[in-house]
């Protein structure tokens, strides 16, 4: 007994415009750099947000965990 197997309607390609991908592929790359920013490059006293330790101490074992040095 052979079994036929069907594709659904609902499983189709989503076709994207060149401003939509570009949109996505813009916000992804400015939230990446966010992040890298605040888990990398935040030190507290060279802060953008001045001698503020509160973002680096969130962040300080994921920062030891991915390899970055902070003391």
């Amino acid at each position: 007994m052979a079994t036929s197997y069907a594709p659904r309607s609902g499983l189709g390609a989503v076709p994207l415009s060149v401003p939509t991908t570009m949109l996505w592929l813009a916000g992804t790359t400015v939230l990446a750099l966010l992040a890298y920013y605040f888990i990398g490059i935040d030190q507290g006293a060279v802060s953008i947000f001045g001698s503020d330790m509160h973002v680096h101490e969130f962040v300080h074992d994921a920062r030891h965990f991915l390899g970055f040095p902070c003391h």
